[in-house]
């Protein structure tokens, strides 16, 4: 799915066949899960193949490594100019990009001695499919900054997410909302959220989830097209009694969601904010300039 005989990736200072890459059993990231990574998408444009926020994407790696004291030796124009060329070794236009700075040998609990730097791609559609979501409430917390560096894009901190996303799936619902450790709407497993009630967005305040650069996106298509955003703590009452939400993220992109537990949404997603930040956000992408009389209701 990911990769074939033919996949070029970018390892170490090279560009080799990703069936030839090679990694060390004694990694530091293979055991403990201390590495960072960066999800970035590629899209076909009328300039040409277009990596979304390539440089906000690896400002944020940047800021990952140091707050995890990994040491980060590399220069982020440089990073981009590599991944555009893996996008073009292996033809790819509409793309998904995997940033990832692992560790090397330590098995003592300290800071790492070196790291390493992977570039993959691959073909990848919406990652939450086309549909609405339906979401349950996960029993798992997200994790909290008392304890993680939550504002770090961390291997290990998605743990978590697996759990929460298998969890939702087993009980036959598409993904799983979870709490922050004091009780209020945090954010999906991969994904920033936000809701709408009274014509008004709402989205978690940051402290407690991953700050979210398609968040940060869609932030500034509601500042764009005069529609009031706030940053705030959301009880899960309120978020049941919304009338409408939607999820974001580079994997995601823009998702509407039709229920959580069962409970359903109270407008249609057709006559909600949401589906206009969605095609605005696919206008953005696309690079293409959306007017607000384009993306109206």
């Amino acid at each position: 799915m990911y990769y074939n005989e033919n996949t070029i990736v970018y390892y170490n200072g090279a560009f080799i066949k990703a069936a030839e890459a090679r990694g060390n059993v004694y990694d530091q990231t293979l055991h403990y899960g201390y590495g960072v990574f960066e999800g970035i998408r590629s899209y076909a444009t009328e300039n040409g193949v277009q990596i979304f926020k390539a440089k906000e994407h690896f400002e944020r790696m940047e800021y990952s490594c140091e707050a995890m004291r990994i040491p980060y030796p590399y220069k982020n124009e440089e990073l981009i100019a590599i991944s555009y060329e893996v996008l073009k070794r292996n033809d790819l236009q509409d793309a998904y990009l995997r940033p990832l700075v692992s560790c090397t040998p330590n098995m003592s609990l300290t800071k790492a001695k070196g790291s390493h730097l992977l570039i993959a791609a691959w073909e990848w559609g919406a990652y939450l499919g086309e549909k609405l979501l339906r979401l349950k409430s996960s029993s798992y917390r997200r994790i909290t900054p008392v304890s993680f560096m939550v504002a770090a894009k961390v291997c290990g901190h998605y743990v978590n997410s697996i759990l929460a996303t298998q969890e939702a799936k087993d009980l036959g619902f598409d993904e799983a909302l979870l709490l922050d450790i004091d009780g209020f709407v945090a954010e999906g497993p991969g994904a920033n959220i936000f809701l709408e009630q009274d014509n008004v967005l709402y989205t978690p305040q940051l402290g407690s989830i991953l700050p979210g650069i398609t968040r940060s996106t869609v932030l500034e298509i509601c500042n764009e097209l005069g529609i009031t955003a706030i940053e705030k703590q959301i009880k899960p009452e309120e978020f049941k009694g919304a009338d409408s939400a939607f999820f974001c993220g580079t994997a995601a992109e823009v998702i509407g969601i039709e229920s959580l537990d069962t409970i359903p949404f109270k407008k249609d997603w057709k006559d909600s904010l949401g589906i206009r930040i969605q095609k605005a956000y696919k206008d953005l992408v696309l690079a293409k300039k959306f007017k607000q009389e384009e993306v109206s209701a």
